[in-house]
């Protein structure tokens, strides 16, 4: 195979975990290898939830590849969080990344939400991950349809009680 050649081998997708998974670099991992997939697996949505995304790894050239690599028409992303000011602060190259893709967006802040009561978790069509415990990053993740209806009407409920807020831009004379 010439070089050429080579470079036009898209990069493999990773294989998404299930089950349970235990510490803060197992989250990562996590976190990473559905980014990673989210292009290969052409999610038509994409839910993204947490207290504040402090400790994702959202600002990883690697994560925002992956989510570049999914961004395409028809697709859609909703983030939700009690206070997107950390997300902000912690994750400048998604909060560009937001702003370029902003038609795919859609945002809620849950302020009225109690530390960790907002549900930690990525939910996609096919694959779900759920942080039941942050401090020791405890992480369930599963292909269950059932797990899968469950989770996605806990966010709904969720998205329901929140506002829009994490505007692309700011206005402002």
């Amino acid at each position: 195979m010439a070089d050429s050649d080579l470079e036009k081998v898209p990069p493999a997708i990773p294989e998404l975990p299930e089950g349970r998974l235990v510490g803060r670099l197992a989250f990562e991992g996590v976190v990473r290898d559905a980014m990673a997939a989210a292009g290969g697996q052409a999610w038509n949505l994409i839910i993204l939830a947490d207290d504040d995304f402090a400790d994702w790894p959202l600002g990883e050239r690697s994560v925002i590849d992956g989510l570049n690599a999914w961004a395409h028409q028809g697709r859609r992303m909703r983030l939700m969080a009690r206070d997107f000011q950390v997300m902000a602060r912690k994750h400048p190259r998604f909060v560009q990344w937001r702003t370029t893709w902003s038609h795919l967006i859609e945002a809620h802040a849950v302020p009225h939400a109690s530390a960790h009561e907002l549900p930690s978790a990525i939910w996609t069509p096919g694959w779900t991950m759920e942080r039941l415990d942050p401090v020791h990053g405890v992480v369930v993740a599963e292909r269950s349809a059932e797990r899968r209806v469950a989770l996605h009407e806990r966010l709904d409920d969720w998205w329901a009680k929140g506002r829009p807020g994490f505007a692309a831009s700011t206005l402002g004379l």
